[in-house]
Formats: C-alpha cells, structure tokens, sequence
C-alpha cells in the first residue's frame, strides 16, 4: 500500500523534537519489557506446570494452545493433567542419554553421533549398549550460544547446538546476535519495536508511556506487537500518515479489536503532542473529537473519564448552516451541556439541513414561518418515536434562539418561530410497564439469584429490585455508598443521572451486608483500592473502570436464560433493568404507602411521575376485578365496557362505591345519581344475625363508618353521609345489646 504522509517536514521535525524531549527513559528502548508486576503490560503465565510462556487464550500460551485446538478442545482439566512434551521455549533441551555426552538428542534418546555408531553395531538395546566416548580426549566441546541452552556443539565453527542450528537454518540464518535475542524473547510480555522507522519507534515508546501512566487498560504485550505489524505491514513511517479511518480499513479483517484500537489511541496522542488540544484546534474540523476538548461534561455512566466521542458536522449540506450549529453546540457544550444533548441537537440541525435540500432553500433569510410549518410535516413523516420528533422541533427552535440572542445572523427573519402546539403530542396513554408478581417470584427466588455466575451482576440486581433506581446510577455507584443517620439506619447515597443530583434511598440491613461483603471482595483484588462499588472485570489495571450498563445487560439476558424464567403463559421473560422501578414503585402504591413518601424514595422532581404510577396501580386492580367473577343480587353477572369513555365512567362509578361505603363482602354497583334503600347490603338487611363473637369486627367497621360520614358531610356530600348513618345507628344499637349481654353473662359466670 501506498503511503500519503499526512504531515509536513516542518511539522515532522517539530514532532519529532517534542517526542525527544517527552519520552522517559525506560521506554527509550527498541526492546520494553515490563516489570513482573506490572499492572498494565503483564500477563500470566502459561497454565500448565513447567511451561514460562506467557498466556495467551483460555490461560495457555501459543504453543499449548495450538496443541488443545489439535487434540480436538477436551476439557482443560484433561488437557492440563497430560500436557504432551514441552513446547519451544527457553527450556534447557534433553541430551544424549549416554551419560557424560551433552550433546543434543537425534533418535531413540541418542545424539546423532552416538545414534551412527548404535545403528553401524546392529541396533542393540540401549540400555545394555557399550557406547563410545565420542569426545576426542582432552577436547573440551564449546556449548550452544544460547543462554539458556547447555547442550554442546556438534561441529566446530558452528554457533549453536544441532537442535538450534537447525532452527536458526530455518529462520534464514538472520544475525546471529538478533537471533539470540530472539529466541530469549519468545514467549515473554517484551514489546520488540526493532526494525521500525526512527519516528514511528518514538510514537509507539510514546503510547507505551501513555497507556502506562494512565494505568486504565491491561494491554497484553502480544497487542501491542500485533499493532506494531499493523504498521509494518502499512509501510508508514509515522501513524499519522494513515487517517484513523485508513488505519481501521487496515485492519478490517482482524479478529481482535484491542491492537487496533490501541494503535489508534498511540495515534490521537502523538497528534495532540503535535497540534495540541482545544477549541482552537478542533472548531475548524467538521469531525469534533470531544476527548480533546477540555472542562466537556462527561455522562456520569462513562466507563473511561473522557470517552472517545465525535460530532459528525459534515452530515449537514449547507456550509452556513454547518458554521452556525459549530458555533451553537460550542456554546451549549460549554456551558455544561451533556454529551447526549449535543448529539441530540446536532441531528436535529442535520434533520433541518436534508429538509432544506428538499425544499430549494440555500439562505438564512429565506427561513420563514411558512417554511417551518413545512419542517413540521418532513418531521412527522420521517421514522422515529414521539420523543425524537419533539426533540427535533424543541432543539430547532432553541437554535434560532440562539441566533437571534447572540446576534450571529441577523438575516434571519423574526417569523422564524416555533409556538406551544407546535411539538407532537405524546402517546395517550403509557402501557405499565411493572412486572407481574409470578416473574418476581422467579426473580426475587434465593435459588435463581444463586445462579448468577457474576457476584456484582447479582449484586446490582438487588440493588435495582429492593431500591428502584435507575441502573445508571447504580453502576454509577461509589465505593463507600453506604451511609447511616443519627439512629443507625442504612441509606444508599447514590447519584441521580437524569436529575444530575445527589440523593439517597433507605436499605435494608441485609442488602447493606450484601453491600460490605462486595466490598471485601474488590479489595482482595484491588487492595489500593477502586473508588467506585463496581468495577469492570477485565482489561480494568487500576479498578477505576466502572462496569457499564450494557455489561450489565449482557449478563441479566445470559441469567434469564440460565433461570428460564417464564411469564404467566409460559413464554421466556425479556425485560429491562427499568422495569423494576415501575414495579417497585407500583408495589409501594399498592401497600398505601403515600405518594410523597414514593416521590422521595424514588427522587422524582415533581409528583407528575409519581402520580402516573399511581394511575397505572388503578388501572392494574381494574383488570384484575374485571377479570374476577362478578355478580348481582340476582345472581347474575356484571359486565363492564372495557374501552371508551363509557368504560371509564363505569369505573369511575365502581371505584367511587368502594370508597363511599364500608362493605364487608362485595361492592357497590349502584349509580351516583340513585337513592339507596339499604346503604350496606348486611347491616340493613332486616334478617341480619350476628353475635358477641364478631365483636371486634363490629367496632372497627363502627369506628370506618363514623370516618365516613365525618369525611362526607366536610365535603358536602349530604347524602352519602345520611346514607351511612343508617348504617352507623345498626351497628351502635347491635354493638350496645351485645356489650350488655356479654357483661351480663360474665357476672353470672362469676357469681356461680
């Protein structure tokens, strides 16, 4: 391939001048080898005994790993209990079985000269065999010039010993120092940059000293090698000769992503070092590389402090329009603006500017409010949920806003508004999105939970079904987040992501015991700690990396499956870690728990949200009673309209039954507007029997009565209360004869 250098002499020598000045010396070096216990380059060694190589899949090196795949993948058990032969390393070879000659093995345990002299004698038993000295006596043999190799020389003038020279042949007899080192080299986490143009050794020295500062990501030494035949294989003198586009259709057909990506990031530092980062440099580009953009805010959900994220500008047509929207989201992302927002108000931009095609339109000043009635339509025809629409509309209208408020344009017409109205309304009604008691059941079952094969997915997991947050600001969660008030009691302190908010919810002491042993857990393997309560599992050097919530996802859907939990028709369950916020909310509703007291716990901003769980909850025990049998004083059933404004009325009617009246053993389907002449079907009912053995039930239905009335005759409601005192003036009477009689009957008890 190739190569179009991308940069200039001048700027060549500038960087190689910075690169001088800003590499440390020990990754001024053609050959890095990491310390034993480096955090970031370091991998483990082979699994099986004996074997220095290090790791390289499944816990064994290369040449193991060849041998597992050629034995056809038996269990690893089995594998590491009868590993075969040593694999090529830096292990001492076997000699000649004759004692007192080192020199290498050619067959049956013989070396080739003692295994001439063997066959010349007619191939007798080793063991009995009266072998030769095949040493010239007083000769001393010169030993093989590899360090870790002490077998002897066959042949004088040769460098090595016959296995060696046989390897070095096949290597095409390179320099022989080079293959010394080359031999000591494999199988070992060393980075060889040998070879290399001088500058393109510098950037990749200088990635190591970046990957090794920021101590994020273990990086294999096996990827950085592959990236460094990435770019051998590209013929580049520098990695800023190729794009990272370029670089990435190199290695398309690679089936690692992590040497890739790791010879782009060396790639994003060197040109910093080179041009610099800030607004200066990226506002120009139409591709804006916000991880170099100082003071951005960050998602709070973010796995690395500053994301790799871009901002496409190039999608929108017109250069004026594409000038405009630099200068509004500059604006907005440093005010604090979110990195979602941006993206959200840059497609809105990118949606206006394919509608400006569209329709002929090339001005500023031709934007009108006829124009934007138009958009309107383009943007309900266009794919996409309520929510996308709405955004395209509201981010529109700030931008011309903005316009006007900065004085960018004044070309731009003053018609050119959106109005209340304007944005498409929202879906009627929400679907409850709770979960039914029979998948909690499946959920919440101690056997199923102990199935998780990760502890911090079944920890995460309690934490959203016995808290209700949302997983963002679970996975968001510090390491010391468990916190206690004046009386001891636990509370979670977490971070509200949608509210961008501190807030804290109360625990029970044994999610807060599942809580410390996590804890325990995390140090035994980050013992300089984490600084956050879930860290990501791999490729996580300092534990400072939080585990993602689409991690997470990964591992809830594999659980599911592991479970094979069912919903009520026996289909497999597919839900979201949100549904269990509906379905904690909708739990605390229907145990009568206020709606104040679900707003807090919850941390809505307002009680709109809360109300709208509460909605849900009702619409809930409207199916259920729609569901159950239902009947008449007949003995008939009741039916009620499930759908239109009648079926909303008639269960307005119903519920207001329930409410107004205290009945023991049903409800009320009376309408509003008619007099009734029992106002509870038992207690006005002239063949009603009861006795001293109902008592207690008597007076806490009294005591339900009374609240009632006192209830209807503040709001006025004149004849609910009237109806009511029937009721209230039964029980007094029945309450006072059988208060009597009991006290009667206990006299007569004592005085017997």
């Amino acid at each position: 391939m190739t190569v179009a250098p991308l940069t200039t002499g001048r700027q060549r020598i500038g960087l190689l001048e910075r690169l001088l000045a800003t590499i440390r010396g020990e990754f001024r070096t053609e050959l890095y080898r990491p310390d034993p216990g480096d955090p970031v380059f370091v991998a483990p060694e082979c699994a099986v005994t004996g074997c220095d190589n290090v790791a390289s899949q499944r816990g064994l090196c290369n040449g193991h790993i060849i041998r597992w795949r050629q034995r056809g993948r038996p269990a690893m058990e089995d594998f590491l209990a009868d590993p075969g032969p040593p694999v090529r390393g830096r292990q001492a070879l076997p000699s000649c079985r004759i004692g007192g000659c080192h020199y290498g093995r050619f067959g049956k345990g013989l070396c080739s000269k003692h295994y001439d002299r063997w066959a010349r004698a007619g191939r007798p038993d080793p063991d009995g065999w009266d072998a030769p000295n095949m040493v010239v006596s007083g000769a001393v043999p010169a030993e093989c010039c590899l360090p870790f190799c002490t077998l002897w020389v066959d042949t004088p003038g040769k460098m090595f010993c016959q296995n060696h020279h046989d390897r070095w042949a096949r290597a095409g007899r390179p320099d022989v120092e080079r293959f010394i080192v080359d031999c000591g080299l494999n199988g070992t986490t060393a980075v060889d940059l040998r070879g290399l143009p001088t500058q393109l050794t510098l950037e990749f020295q200088y990635g190591l000293q970046c990957r090794a500062d920021a101590r994020r990501r273990t990086t294999p030494a096996r990827y950085v090698m592959q990236a460094v035949r990435l770019a051998q294989a590209a013929g580049a003198a520098s990695l800023l000769d190729l794009t990272e586009q370029q670089w990435r259709e190199q290695a398309r057909n690679g089936r690692v992503r992590a040497p890739v990506l790791f010879l782009i990031e060396v790639r994003d530092a060197v040109e910093v070092l080179r041009d610099g980062a800030g607004w200066e440099n990226e506002f120009p580009r139409d591709v804006w590389r916000l991880e170099r953009l100082p003071g951005i805010t960050t998602p709070a959900t973010a796995t690395v402090p500053r994301p790799r994220v871009r901002l496409h500008f190039e999608r929108i047509p017109q250069p004026w329009l594409r000038d405009l929207a630099k200068r509004w989201l500059r604006l907005r992302l440093t005010s604090g603006l979110s990195i979602t927002a941006a993206h959200t108000g840059l497609d809105a931009l990118v949606c206006f500017g394919r509608f400006l095609v569209h329709a002929g339109v090339d001005r500023l000043a031709d934007i009108d409010r006829l124009l934007l009635e138009r958009h309107l339509g383009y943007v309900a025809s266009q794919d996409g949920g309520h929510g996308l629409k709405k955004g395209r509309i509201s981010n529109l209208n700030l931008f011309m806003q903005a316009i006007r408020q900065n004085r960018w344009d004044d070309s731009l017409p003053g018609t050119a508004a959106f109005y209340p109205g304007d944005t498409p309304r929202p879906p009627a009604a929400a679907i409850s999105r709770r979960l039914a008691e029979h998948v909690m059941a499946q959920v919440e079952s101690e056997a199923n939970l102990d199935r998780w094969d990760n502890p911090a997915g079944r920890l995460v997991t309690l934490i959203l079904i016995r808290t209700g947050l949302r997983i963002s600001s679970v996975v968001c969660l510090d390491f010391d987040c468990v916190v206690h008030d004046g009386q001891g009691a636990a509370y979670l302190r977490y971070f509200n992501t949608k509210m961008k908010r501190e807030a804290a919810v109360p625990i029970d002491e044994h999610l807060e015991q599942a809580i410390r042993d996590h804890q325990r857990q995390v140090l035994d393997r980050w013992p300089d700690g984490t600084g956050v309560l879930f860290p990501r599992q791999h490729a996580n050097a300092s534990g400072r990396l939080r585990l993602s919530d689409s991690s997470y996802r990964q591992m809830l859907r594999r659980w599911l499956t592991t479970c094979d939990i069912r919903d009520e028709h026996g289909q497999p369950v597919h839900l979201t870690p949100h549904q269990w916020r509906h379905t904690f909310a909708c739990r605390l509703i229907n145990r009568d728990v206020p709606q104040e007291v679900v707003r807090v716990l919850l941390d809505h901003e307002s009680s709109r949200m809360t109300a709208h769980y509460a909605r849900l909850t009702d619409q809930t025990v409207r199916r259920r009673w729609e569901a159950a049998m239902k009947v008449d004083i007949k003995g008939e059933h009741v039916t009620l309209a499930t759908d239109g404004p009648l079926g909303q009325a008639q269960w307005a009617k119903t519920r207001y039954g329930i409410a107004t009246q205290t009945l023991p053993n049903g409800y009320c389907g009376l309408p509003v507007q008619k007099s009734c002449p029992h106002a509870n079907a038992c207690l006005t009912c002239p063949v009603f029997l009861t006795g001293p053995e109902f008592l207690p039930e008597l007076r806490q239905q009294r005591t339900r009565t009374l609240t009632l009335i006192d209830n209807a005759t503040g709001c006025g409601h004149t004849r609910v209360a009237e109806m009511n005192q029937q009721v209230a003036d039964n029980l007094d009477r029945m309450i006072g004869e059988l208060e009597t009689g009991h006290d009667q009957t206990q006299e007569t008890a004592h005085a017997g």
